[in-house]
């Protein structure tokens, strides 16, 4: 693909997203589309990528929002023709955590309307946007779809607490392998991603991990080539345990 490609970000005002924004524009073949729900934030995030040299677009979206998914897309479709890459990086944790892992919510406690906001934000949101982009990157044979999930909605070493996020990273992993069976020989791959716990808003002062390092699988696998692989959880480049 000789022009460059068109990446969406979402939730790339602030973290994560905004540090894969800074690590797909300093590839220097890939325009940056940051998105969020903030206008002000979003325009400081881009502003600030500007101040370091580096180039990306503000776009508004709400990923819980299908009037404003359809609006964001078909804004960056018309300015640019395409999309060829998603990173479905917005999320949130609607559990209160609690001091340790010991005091996180119990299922047992678990509120029903804080579980439908995770999964509006953390599984439907994604879903919405790749019922929208697919069939762009479809008529071009070329795609590349990133989630951000999380080993705590892994299956393999699932524990208890914190209801909401836990189930809706799973659905997140479940949606993975059900878009990547069915675009199976598109050259769309799809694939999710634990970053690990980084210091964030969301990870906290205490995490392990630097923001370089939690972006950097997501940027791997949105600039796979055509023989990278699909339908994967990865974490550190490497395949991860669903």
């Amino acid at each position: 693909m000789n022009e460059p490609r068109v990446a969406v970000v979402t939730g790339a005002n602030r973290g994560i997203g905004l540090e894969i924004c800074r690590q797909l524009a300093a590839a220097g073949d890939i325009k940056v589309m940051a998105t969020s729900r903030d206008e002000a934030k979003g325009r400081a995030a881009v502003a600030q990528l500007s101040a370091e040299g580096l180039r990306a677009e503000w776009y508004q979206l709400d990923v819980t929002d299908a009037v404003s998914i359809r609006r964001c897309v078909d804004d960056i479709t018309t300015a640019h023709q395409h999309i060829d890459i998603l990173i479905n990086n917005a999320g949130i944790f609607p559990d209160t955590q609690g001091a340790s892992a010991s005091s996180w919510p119990s299922v047992f406690d678990a509120d029903l309307d804080t579980m439908r906001r995770g999964m509006e934000t953390n599984v439907y949101g994604p879903l919405r946007l790749c019922q929208e982009i697919v069939p762009h990157m479809k008529k071009r044979g070329y795609g590349r779809i990133v989630n951000m999930s999380s080993g705590m909605g892994q299956l393999t070493h699932m524990n208890g607490g914190c209801p909401s996020y836990r189930l809706s990273k799973a659905g997140l992993n479940a949606l993975t392998r059900i878009l990547s069976e069915e675009l199976e020989g598109t050259n769309i791959l799809v694939n999710c991603m634990c970053p690990g716990w980084v210091r964030t808003d969301m990870g906290g002062p205490n995490a392990t991990r630097e923001l370089p390092e939690g972006a950097d699988t997501a940027v791997y696998l949105a600039t796979l080539p055509e023989d990278g692989p699909t339908g994967g959880f990865f974490r550190d480049r490497k395949p991860f345990e669903w």
